[in-house]
This record gives structure tokens, sequence and C-alpha cells, in this order.
């Protein structure tokens, strides 16, 4: 397993929202010592349902974020946590904190503040919609993100519109704003720790409701040229989600030769023997009446079939999986995307090491999601533990 590019680097994280939290995970996993600073009450992630297990209530987002991360507890609103935490923070190369901007300079965490103390240390900020602008001291949660970005507006779409025509704008499960917040989070950590040897610390400010919007941005570039895109509107003209005998598959032919790629799969029918469906205008123009074909063709047969007789046949299409499929799948054991970890109190589970891989080695989890407080900064003896940090 690859230790990583950031071994050796310290990352201190102080987060009570998942982009916040997700950008130390991204950065712990390229190598990174990475440090919860949490409050006496632990991270309100911690509290975060669904759990892995009834009985012990271990949240199963916090373990997830907090992988391989130790937990020191400071009470940033007492001197002497403020003090333990500076002195935490003295020694550390990047902090990445999502305290709304109400509170941070009486914590002692404001861009002056850090700046001041700790020019060294690449600051990145993690909020709502930023830490400048008019909306610096609004509050949002995911699905506030999700519309704000524009990318809410637009669901469901394709398939799911048709069949639920009635249906309200609805948000992604999970919290894809906020991820995508995370990895512009640790992306700009990454850009300032790259030139922090020539100049110093840097304050880097990140927008959640901004890094979402990246994912709109064909919508945004259409809205700037006169056009409002509807969920309605919003799809392949054909392809996208089929279903099948046993679940669904996504279908996407942007390529002429996809396209007749996916005639050979569909057996040469006579409908598509139309010499006008060799332009792809007429195909979008007629997408409609393809689709009626395509499903009518996927909806007797098995998703593993159709995906292993496309891909022979060169056409873009894949399996809608379940948790359990994609654990057990081949590719994904091979390239190393999960390991199993030991979550104290629940055993060992399969846990996605990384979104992404360098070289010829998966990185690696060194551990499960940290109890509170396990680095030992108690806060009777934080002043301490802190001197003792700052000499060694």
């Amino acid at each position: 397993m690859s230790r990583g590019p950031l071994h050796g680097r310290r990352v201190v994280v102080s987060a009570s929202g998942v982009a916040a939290a997700y950008a130390g995970r991204l950065l712990s996993v390229l190598g990174a010592e990475t440090i919860l600073l949490e409050p006496p009450a632990g991270s309100a992630l911690r509290s975060e349902p669904p759990w892995l297990d009834d009985d012990s209530r271990v949240s199963a987002l916090f373990a997830y974020l907090a992988a391989g991360a130790r937990s020191t507890v400071c009470d940033l609103d007492s001197e002497q946590g403020r003090t333990a935490a500076f002195a935490l923070l003295s020694q550390a190369d990047i902090l990445v904190d999502d305290t709304p901007l109400v509170w941070r300079s009486r914590r002692g965490l404001d861009e002056a503040a850090i700046a001041e103390r700790c020019p060294h240390l690449v600051h990145v900020s993690v909020l709502p919609f930023g830490a400048s602008g008019p909306k610096a001291d609004w509050v949002g949660e995911e699905i506030n993100l999700l519309h704000a970005s524009g990318e809410g507006n637009l669901l469901p779409n394709g398939l799911s519109v048709e069949t639920f025509p009635d249906r309200p704008p609805v948000k992604i499960h999970g919290h894809f704003a906020e991820l995508q917040g995370g990895v512009t989070a640790a992306l700009g950590a990454l850009s300032a720790l790259w030139v922090a040897d020539e100049v110093g610390g840097q304050f880097v400010d990140v927008s959640v409701q901004d890094a979402a919007l990246a994912v709109s941005a064909f919508s945004i570039q259409r809205l700037g040229d006169g056009q409002v895109e509807h969920r309605k509107a919003r799809s392949f003209r054909y392809g996208g989600v089929l279903p099948c005998a046993d679940g669904f598959v996504e279908l996407l032919t942007l390529e002429q030769r996809q396209w007749e790629g996916l005639v050979e799969l569909l057996g040469r029918p006579e409908w598509a023997a139309d010499p006008r469906l060799s332009d792809p205008l007429e195909r979008s123009r007629r997408g409609a009446e393809i689709n009626r074909h395509v499903r009518a063709w996927a909806r007797s047969r098995r998703t593993d079939d159709v995906v292993a007789q496309g891909q022979a046949a060169g056409v873009p299409i894949a399996k809608y999986m379940s948790p359990a499929d994609v654990l057990g799948d081949k590719h994904e054991r091979v390239r190393g995307l999960f390991a199993p970890v030991d979550v104290p109190g629940v055993g060992v589970l399969d846990l996605l090491t990384a979104p992404f891989r360098y070289g010829s080695e998966p990185f690696a989890v060194s551990a499960g999601p940290p109890s509170l407080g396990e680095d030992g900064w108690a806060e009777a003896d934080a002043p301490a533990a802190g001197a003792a940090r700052m000499q060694g």
C-alpha cells in the first residue's frame, strides 16, 4: 500500500459538516496525519444517522469521514482550550475549518488571528456560501446548497420524470453538494501547500455553493445563451436509464461508432436500418422513438447480459448496482477500492479507501474512526500537552 504524497504532513480538521470533514478525509488518505479538533460533546457528525449498528449507534457517515483520523478535544469557548488548539496548530501544515463566521473571532479561528499566530499555516475555510460576500453569514444545509447551485431544480429528469411526471424537484440522496465542497476544499489546500515554502501560509475561502455550481456548468452556460433548462427537457435524446428484467442500466452513445455498436447489440432491427438515422441530428430529433424500441428490447433481458454484450460491442453501458453488488464486483476488488477496516464497537467492515489512485498500489486507510478525545488532549492538561508538542 502507498504511504501517500502527504506523508509527514499534519492536517487539523474542525468540522461540524460534511464538506470540511470530507476535505480532511481526502487529505488523510493522501498520507497526511489528520487530527479532528472536536468540542467536548464531540463533532455533530458523530450523531448523524444512519447507524452502522443500532446497539453501538456508530454513525456510518462519521465512520467513513473520520476513518484513519485522530481526535483531540478542545473547548474553544475557553481560554485554556484556545491555548491548546493553537499549540496544535503551531505544529500543523493545514487547518480545515467550517466554524460559522459569527463564532470565529471569539474562538480565535478568524482569518486575522490565524495569520498572526500561525503565519505558516494553510487555513482553509469551508462555509455554505463562503467567508465573504452578502451571503457569508448565511447557514445552509445540503438541500439548500443543492438547490442554490441550480442542480436541484433539474431533478428528477430522464426516465424518472417520465415515470413520475408530477413529482416536484427533489434532493439527490446523501450529501452530494457538500461532497463537492469537500473536493474543492482539498484541492484548494493542496494548491496553497504547493507554494507554502515560497509564500508562507494562505487563507483559502471555499463556498460549497460555488463548488456545487460546477455540476450545473452546462445549465449555467445555456442560461447565458438565453435558455432556461427544465428537468422535463434535461435528458439524453435517447438512451439514459433503461429498465431491464432485474434492474436498470444506463446507456449513452455520443459517437457514430457507439451508435453502430448499439445497432449491432439490438440485432440490427429493421427500424434501425432507416438511412436517415445515420445522421446524429436526426437521431436526436427521433430520440423518443428510438427509446421506445431500445426500452422494449431491454425490458425482457437481464442487466448482466445487457452490459456484457454491450461492452463487447463497444457500447458505453453500465449497470446500476446495489451496495452489495459494488462490494462484490471484480473491478472494485482488482483496483483495491475497498479495504477491511476495524470500526470500534461494530467490527471489521469494507470501507472505501479513496475515489482515486496514483500508481500501481491503492491507498490505505490506517484505522476506523477515532474515539472522542483519544489523542489524550484532555482539557485539564491541554496547555501542558500543547507545550510538549511544541518542544517535540
